[in-house]
């Protein structure tokens, strides 16, 4: 696996531990050779991941539209900014340069990202695993009702099965290495 993308949020939200775990998982790109694609921001748990991946001598490669550059939150010292357009155009980069997806704790942006890149999975347009870093258990109240989706017929258990649900960034980093297509 060269590349993982991130989905997070600019945000960095009530728990200390969301950021220290953007921080740690960043550092274990970097430690594993993994190249981190993300949103490109210098803000919130974004920031955080690749400053750990930065900090640990990693390759960060961060997709920004030009709307948020404007807002003065893009990040400088990346590896490699990409600017586009807009966020249809963000997502699909992020999706063209990476192996794996990662969902950090995050707001609407964050579960945006998610579902298209999950929807995708689904459809079969791609077979790249598909995680979450459960901090915090942040993650247990979507995949309960992805559950109750399935039990009403509108999700699959082999949809849900797909997904990685992983609450140590080490053992998550090691579920995708090894589920990689």
């Amino acid at each position: 696996m060269k590349s993982i993308c991130v989905f997070c949020g600019a945000r960095d939200g009530n728990n200390p531990f969301y950021r220290q775990q953007a921080i740690e998982l960043g550092k274990l790109l970097a430690q594993n050779n993994i190249r981190l694609i993300y949103g490109g921001a210098s803000i919130g748990i974004m920031g955080a991941v690749a400053e750990g991946c930065l900090g640990a001598g990693g390759e960060v490669v961060g997709i920004i539209p030009q709307s948020i550059v404007e807002l003065e939150v893009a990040s400088k010292n990346l590896s490699e900014l990409i600017i586009v357009e807009s966020m249809h155009e963000r997502k699909q980069k992020m999706h063209e340069l990476s192996d794996g997806f990662v969902c950090l704790p995050g707001g609407l942006g964050t579960l945006d990202e998610f579902f298209e890149t999950a929807t995708w999975k689904q459809l079969g347009y791609h077979k790249k695993p598909v995680a979450f870093l459960n901090t915090n258990r942040f993650y247990d109240p979507l995949f309960l009702n992805l559950r109750h989706q399935e039990r009403e017929g509108f999700v699959t258990s082999s949809d849900i099965d797909t997904l990685i649900l992983e609450s140590e960034p080490k053992t998550l980093i090691d579920k995708m290495v090894n589920n990689h297509e």
